[in-house]
């Protein structure tokens, strides 16, 4: 299988302390075969100095392709996904937060089972390997196995970490998926609606995680969870669009 372009696709909402670091790693990294790199980036409507923090990084490093889009109003992480992977050309995508939890310098890691011809989608797994991961929330981590436990009965999946951040898709296939969640369910949507696909071939490969605390800006809630276990229901279950 042959790739000639990677988009990256950032979701960015008060990240103007780290979307330079993150911005930097991806820079860094040399993607095998000399993949391409398109980055996009796609502002929540930030009310920080996010947007600014994007513009002078775009013109301190004009090597690398950053493609840039905002919201007007704050709609929520699947929405600006949404927006990002509307926008995205390479042959295939992969969602990148716009902290500093997930290492771009494992993107080749992910990509390895679909170079070899055997994937389609690729999922970033916190839950298997050797990679390093921090330890923090026990309740956070059981609720995110027991949610992967739940989207696999629906999906016929044997996922290990179906809310992880990374996510490689087939551009032409996740862009011909329709997705409708704003929030965090985006997750648990893009999950049922792919088990679906005739034929998909969906790989896990581990990955390392370098977690944050809600006090160092970790947005997700328990809110959320109680989404998801909807979203799980309402796509799994009753196959809703």
């Amino acid at each position: 299988m042959e790739i000639e372009k990677l988009s990256i696709v950032i979701p960015a909402y008060n990240e103007a302390n780290t979307i330079h670091l993150i911005l930097n790693k991806i820079k860094v990294v040399r993607l095998v075969n000399d993949i391409k790199k398109e980055v996009i980036i796609v502002n929540d409507c930030s009310t920080d100095h996010t947007a600014e923090a994007i513009a002078g990084y775009q013109l301190a490093h004009p090597e690398l392709n950053i493609q840039y889009y905002e919201h007007d109003v704050n709609k929520g992480k699947g929405a600006a996904l949404h927006t990002g992977i509307s926008k995205a050309t390479g042959d295939y995508l992969i969602i990148q937060d716009a902290d500093l939890e997930y290492d771009p310098s494992e993107y080749n890691d992910l990509l390895k089972p679909v170079l070899g011809g055997f994937a389609d989608v690729v999922y970033g797994s916190r839950f298997m390997g050797s990679n390093p991961h921090r330890i923090l929330f026990f309740w956070h981590t059981i609720g995110n196995r027991w949610l992967t436990f739940a989207s696999n009965m629906f999906a016929n999946l044997n996922l290990t970490d179906m809310e992880t951040c990374y996510k490689l898709f087939n551009t032409k296939l996740i862009q011909s998926i329709k997705l409708t969640e704003q929030r965090f369910g985006f997750e648990p949507e893009v999950t049922q609606k792919i088990a679906r696909v005739p034929k998909i071939r969906i790989y896990e490969v581990g990955i390392s995680y370098y977690g944050r605390t809600y006090e160092e800006g970790k947005k997700i809630g328990w809110k959320d969870g109680v989404r998801a276990i909807y979203c799980i229901l309402k796509y799994g279950m009753f196959k809703g669009d």
